[in-house]
Parts: structure tokens; sequence; C-alpha cells
């Protein structure tokens, strides 16, 4: 909403007409002579190859799934296989016009991309480089089992073999596979050759795939992201946020001249004509030619064309001439790439929604038998030398599958030996150390005005004579997370910032407020409303080296980035083996007053997934502290905000919010009040009828309640709790979220396993009906209340307290209803 970018309504509301750029179709029309000068004999030779290497590959994977064997060798695959055979051309084409350092994301139809990307890497790499690359993964210890078992050759050789048997051990799940067999068929990659995660969510790499051109802008790498995925995908709501997002005006006419222009990332369709069973041309898209969807994106239509996939030359002079419109700054492209997949979906696909007749007729368009036929007639092959180079091939796939499948060289992840493996690499629980003087050459601070103000306001809630400040005149929960931000934004350049409104507005609720005086459109902007562009293209920035703090103006809005938070966000470090890092901060503020579909506690929703470390903060001091500990965190943090709480201040922490810079430890709640008689867990806003219940219960019935603030759900440390469980021998636990299904209950349910000694009465939830949230007007009596909380206390807990109390609310039909919708 930048005042400078006036919307003239003479201009918007003129007659006109808009003018669509043409979109050409199968366009390439190279004589091979041209090519051959060009590329050289050499490369033409190895583009066959490569597509023959990908095609064995595939056959290798298809024979174990249908037959169990393979060229004599048996073997038990138990996981998927979903092939691209006869999609070769597209991917090794499109390898063959990147560069090493272009990093393409793929779908989970992509070992055919992987291994084209890792060869054409291979191919263009000095040999000491690869090398050092293969020198470096595991410690060399790929490298050794590849010497040993596969034999010698120079560093290319060993290079396509090391690449080999790293795949196809991280598919058979072994524990020497690239991603030490956390990843498996679908979500295989290797950096250090620009083969970044493919995914098995449809779709799903173009988001990640744009946030990773957005770093490479920022950094100044000189090179392009490419989105591989499927023709179905185009029906995927992401895939058109993600489009849109890399195609934003701002990014060629707000942002900073060094980093401005549309962001250099190309989206490849490999158009195989089928999602699953589904033709998308004819049945479930509404477009003719796929590369008619770019004209709905941006004004120069993404540059979108349809590519013939079966020759790998179009489809090299296509990607060659988009990365040079992106590396310019003119992206988004979009290709179109015209291929056919002669196997199913999957090998539990028997073909039935395609006949005979088609699969014939596009037989005779194999793009490696259309490839070697030009070549012969071109005079670089013949006969012979491609029955060589297929025995080679054959040879070479044979040995690294005789490796793969054999325990004593590729070595099954041993759960047995180290059984809580897997939960070790779901987090890094590591951090960034910020340097002590601010970088990036930012403006000084004290030039915003929202710093001036806060210079004048009161660290502690209350005066000297116990009177509540206006949140006018003392620090706010809002203010002591916009002192955490300031902090990280200005020592941090790696760090950026971005969701709906989050600039000039300074976010919905504003957190940002100031901010925009110091930081420039590429540290701090305004996002599409498209939560699941927000939260993928933070997950693909934050995979190639950047940190991000995103935005999500309401809780509830976390159902419209489900798989990129639920997904991508929480899976990519564990599936990695831990070689990729997720700094990653999302905030989510959750709502009050408008009723069923912005005031929902996701809290618990968002903790079940496992992968993603959860914070809600319900005082100034812990959420300044606690957010400096998420934007410093290597590991990705959903942090929860109350709106409620955003006006409140400082009144239970002694001595205020500290003006300088610090951070709390996740995971250790936070005793608020001593007590002796009961204990109070509470999570986020219930902190505070705790508080004020703890006032009724001991001046009214003699009851001492201690109540502490978990201030974080992942991790959660039980020491504090079952100390406090230990002494007083009752506990209640509060949220505002939905009682059913709550964290609060799995809270209950390990102190009462853990406590059980301690405990002289169960554990007792209280949380909010598992109906709609309400309008403002019946908040009251849906979200959880002081006198609540007090009922609770002295009718169930302490009922040697009961004798004269009179509770506000039926607690045995209440009760009933709670736990029975």
């Amino acid at each position: 909403m930048p005042k400078e970018l006036f919307v003239d309504p003479l201009l918007m509301r003129k007659a006109a007409r808009l003018q669509f750029p043409d979109i050409v179709i199968h366009a390439y029309a190279t004589p091979l002579a041209e090519e051959r000068q060009r590329y050289g004999d050499e490369t033409l030779l190895r583009v066959l190859r490569d597509m023959m290497v990908v095609r064995e590959f595939e056959t290798m994977l298809g024979a174990f799934k249908g037959q169990g064997a393979y060229a004599g060798i048996e073997f038990l695959y138990k996981g998927p296989a979903h092939l691209s055979i006869g999609q070769e051309g597209a991917a090794v084409g499109a390898s063959l016009a990147l560069e090493p350092g272009d990093h393409v994301f793929g779908s989970h139809r992509s070992h055919g991309e992987f291994i084209a990307k890792g060869l054409a890497a291979i191919a263009g790499l000095e040999p000491a480089a690869l090398q050092a690359i293969m020198e470096a993964h595991q410690g060399g210890a790929l490298l050794k089992t590849v010497e040993t078992h596969l034999g010698g050759g120079d560093e290319k050789t060993t290079a396509e073999k090391f690449l080999l048997l790293g795949l196809l051990a991280e598919i058979f799940m072994r524990a020497n596979g690239f991603n030490g067999g956390m990843g498996g068929s679908m979500h295989a990659f290797f950096l250090p050759f620009g083969a970044y995660p493919n995914n098995a969510i449809v779709g799903a790499s173009a988001g990640i795939a744009t946030g990773s051109a957005m770093r490479k802008r920022l950094s100044g790498d000189g090179g392009i992201s490419v989105a591989f995925a499927g023709d179905g995908s185009t029906g995927c709501g992401p895939v058109w946020e993600a489009m849109n997002f890399a195609s934003m005006a701002q990014l060629s006419g707000l942002w900073p001249e060094e980093h401005r222009g549309g962001l250099p990332v190309l989206f490849c369709f490999n158009n195989n004509f089928y999602a699953m069973g589904g033709q998308t041309i004819g049945e479930t898209s509404g477009w003719d030619r796929l590369s008619r969807i770019g004209a709905g994106i941006n004004p120069s239509a993404m540059h979108a064309e349809t590519v013939d996939g079966a020759n790998p030359l179009a489809v090299a002079d296509a990607v060659a001439r988009k990365r040079a419109l992106l590396v310019e700054g003119k992206g988004p492209g979009l290709l179109d790439i015209e291929c056919y997949r002669f196997s199913g979906h999957s090998t539990t696909d028997a073909n039935v929604y395609r006949s005979r007749d088609e699969l014939k007729a596009w037989e005779a368009n194999d793009p490696i038998v259309l490839f070697a036929a030009a070549l012969k007639e071109a005079g670089i092959l013949d006969d012979a030398a491609e029955a060589e180079m297929r025995d080679g091939v054959a040879g070479l796939m044979r040995a690294v599958t005789q490796a793969a499948v054999d325990p004593a060289i590729a070595p099954p992840v041993d759960i047995r030996k180290d059984p809580t493996l897997i939960g070790k690499l779901m987090f890094s629980n590591t951090a960034i150390e910020l340097p002590a003087e601010p970088q990036g050459g930012l403006p000084d601070p004290t030039t915003s005005s929202r710093v001036r103000q806060l210079a004048k306001k009161a660290r502690y809630g209350l005066d000297e004579n116990g009177e509540r400040h206006s949140p006018m005149r003392a620090v706010t929960i809002r203010d002591a997370l916009f002192e955490s931000l300031l902090h990280h934004f200005t020592h941090d350049p790696s760090l950026i910032g971005y969701g709906e409104e989050c600039r000039e507005w300074g976010g919905a609720f504003g957190v940002y407020r100031g901010l925009s005086d110091i930081l420039p459109y590429d540290r701090l902007f305004n996002s599409p409303i498209s939560e699941a562009a927000i939260v993928a293209t933070a997950v693909g920035y934050a995979m190639e080296g950047g940190r991000a703090v995103v935005e999500l103006m309401y809780t509830d809005f976390i159902g419209r980035a489900g798989d990129e938070i639920f997904n991508q966000m929480a899976k990519w470090q564990s599936m990695s083996a831990g070689m990729l890092k997720l700094p990653v901060v999302l905030r989510c503020a959750t709502g009050s007053k408008y009723g069923a579909q912005h005031s929902q506690d996701w809290s618990g929703l968002v903790a079940h997934i496992p992968g993603l470390k959860v914070v809600y903060p319900a005082t100034p001091y812990d959420a300044k502290g606690l957010l400096a500990t998420a934007l410093s965190s290597n590991d990705p943090v959903v942090f929860f905000e109350s709106q409620r709480l955003y006006d409140a201040m400082e009144t239970v922490h002694e001595g205020g919010v500290p003006t300088e810079y610090y951070q709390l430890p996740f995971g250790v709640p936070d005793v608020k009040r001593e007590g002796t008689d009961v204990t109070i867990l509470t999570i986020g806003p219930s902190l505070y009828p705790a508080l004020a219940a703890a006032e009724t219960l001991a001046s009214e019935r003699g009851v001492s309640a201690e109540i502490i603030d978990a201030r974080s759900l992942v991790p959660f440390d039980y020491e504090t709790v079952l100390k406090s469980v230990k002494k007083t021998g009752r506990i209640l636990l509060v949220s505002e979220a939905s009682e059913r299904g709550s964290f609060l209950m799995t809270l209950a349910a390990n102190i009462g396993r853990y406590g059980h000694g301690d405990l002289a009465a169960a554990p007792r939830v209280l949380g909010s009906p598992n109906w709609i949230v309400p309008g403002a007007e019946m908040e009251s009596t849906y979200f959880p209340q002081a006198h609540d909380i007090v009922d609770i206390v002295c009718s169930e807990l302490m009922p040697e307290k009961n004798t004269e109390w009179q509770g506000l609310r039926n607690w045995d039909g209440l009760d009933m209803s709670r736990r029975g919708l």
C-alpha cells in the first residue's frame, strides 16, 4: 500500500482492450548441423547416454516392483516407484541448458530430473571440484564405498557411480543413501549437484523453488531455480500462488535497484497429458495447451511456450532462452514440455484409462529412439556404437544395483541399534550468534518514530503506586515483539520478513509498525494474500541459506497453508537427515471477537505435527525473549500471539521488559505465582484469568494456587510442573483451545503418568467447549474465565473447600456438553 503508487481513476476507468502476447507451440526448428556446431559431438552423445541412464534406472526400479528382480538380481523393494519412462528428453534436455549452480526442485516423479541434473553437473564441474564434493559428503564414506566396490576410474566416472549409488541407496532407505535413508524415492536430493528436494505433494515444489529464487536474487547468486511439476499440478492453488508471487510488480518497481526484477524461477511442467488417470486436456482442466495459463499471471505471459519434450535439444533451447531472461530480471518463466509417460502412474496402475492404440502411437515418439536415429543420420553414431553405449549403461546400472542391494555395502538404517535416531533428526537445536554491532548498512534505528516513542515508555506496567499504566505509556507485547524483530533485522542481513500488510500498515496488529522507516522493500514487504505461498517461499528461502520471519494474519488461516506448514516446513530437516536447516519463524495471531473463522486457538493442532517448535507467550517479557530465541534458531518455529494480549503490559516479571536484547529458552514453563495447594498450568492468554482466579481463591477460599505459564508447547520440560505437583498434589490445566484433542490433554496424560504418586486427584483439563467460537458478545461464556477456574478448583480438585461455594455454571451439564460433542 505504498503511497507513491497512485491508483488513478482516470486511467483505471478508461475503456481499453487487454493485449496478450503470442504463446508459441513447438517453434524449435534448429537443424542438427547447427546444434552440432554449438555443442560438439561428444556432448550430443552424452545427451543420448544420459537419457539411456535415466531409462535404465527407471526400468530397474520397475523390474524390482513388478518381478522382484532385475538383471538376475533379486530384491524385495517395498517403497514407491513413480516412473518417468518416456520423459527422458525433458529431464536431460532441461539439465543440458542449466549451470551446476542452478537448482532444480522436483515432484514425486523426479528420478529422471535428479539423475539428469547430477550427470550435467558432473560434466560441467572441474575434476578437482568433483573430488572435493565427494570427499566432503558423509566424510568421504560414500566415495570410499564406490572406490572399493564399484572400481576405479577418473573423477567423472567415479562421480557418476557416486551419484547413482547415493540415489539408489536412498530410494532403498539405506544408511549411506544421500539423505541417510530418511527421504526415500520421492524426497531424494543432493545439494552440491544442484538437485534440491523432490516433493511427494503435487505441485509443492512451486512455492519452494520460488523462495529459493528469491534468495538467489537477494544473495547475488546469479543462478536460477527450476520447479518441475506435472500437468496435473495446474489444478493446485499453491502453484498459482507461487507463480503470482514470483511475478509481483513490486519486484520490478519498488525493490532496490540491485535486487530488482521478477524472480529467477522457471516453472517447468512435464506435461504427459495425465494426472494419475485423469486426462488434463479434455477432462480435468480447462486449458487446451498448458502454456496458455501463463497469460493469466503477468503481461509477458511468463514468456510461456509449449515445447516438444521428445526432443532434448528443443527442451535445452527453450530452457536456455528462458534462463537468459530470468538472469536479466525478466522472470518468472513457464515451459509446457509435452512428453509422454509410457509407464503407469505407479506400479499398481493398470493403464485402464488409455487405449493400446494411443500407447502404440506414442511409442513411435520415444525420445531415445528418435534422438539415436537423428545422431545416426548425421553420422555421429552408428549401430555398433549405440549397442556398445547401451551395454555400457546396462553394465553400470547392474553394478550399482548389485552394490545397493547388498547390506554389507549399503547397510539398512539400524533403528534397533539406535532407536531414537529419527527423533534426533527432528531438530538441529542449534542457533546463530548475532554480531555485536548492526550489519547491512541500514539507517540508524533511532530515526524510527517507533523507537523514539518506546524510549519514553515505562518498561513496567504499574506505576510507583501500583496503578496500571495506559498501554500508550508502557511497553506492551506488541512493542516487545517489535524490539526483538528490530534487533534481528539490524544485526542479521540474511533475515527477511513478509506477510499480509506487513510494511506501511505495520502488520494488521501493529507489530511491524516503524520497521518500514528502516528496512528496504527487499527486507520487509507486503505479500499477496497467499498463505500457501507465504510459507512455501519461506521454506525455499531458508533452504538456500536465508532466514525468514513470515506472518499469517490469523491462526485460522493455517488451513490455507496446511501442506506448507505440516508437510514442508515441518519435514525437510528430518527427511534430509539434518543436512538442511530451516530457520523459519511463522508468526500466527490467535484471534478474538471475530467468531468461528477468525478466533480459533489451533496451537494444539500445530503441536501435534512432528518437526515444529511451538511457542505461545503471554507476557511482554516472555514475548521479547522467546521471539529472539525463535529468530536465532535454525529450526522451524510457529510463534503464536494472542490478539487480545497485544496491548498487555508487563505486570508479572519484576523489573518489566529490559531495554537490552535477551533470549529465553524454549521448553521451560515459568512459575508466575507461587502457591501450595493447587497447581494451575496455563497456555497463552489463559494466564490472566488464572492469576485473577488465584486472587479470588486466596481471598475468599483460603486456597493458595501456584500459577505456571507453559510459554512453549514444543519442546516442553515437565520438571517445573512435576515439582509443583509434588508440592500441591493437584493440577488444573487451562487454555482457550477446544478441549477435545487439545494439547492440554497430552500434558494432563503425561503429568498423570509421571506424577501419579504425588497426585491427590486426577489432573483436570479446562478448555473451551467443542463448539464453534461465538462472536464478541458471547466470548465470555465460551473461553474459560476466572470464575470457571475457581469453580473447578473448589468443586472438584478441593471439594472440602466447596461447603458454601455457589458456582456460576452448571458444571454437570456443561461438562457433558464439553466432552460429548
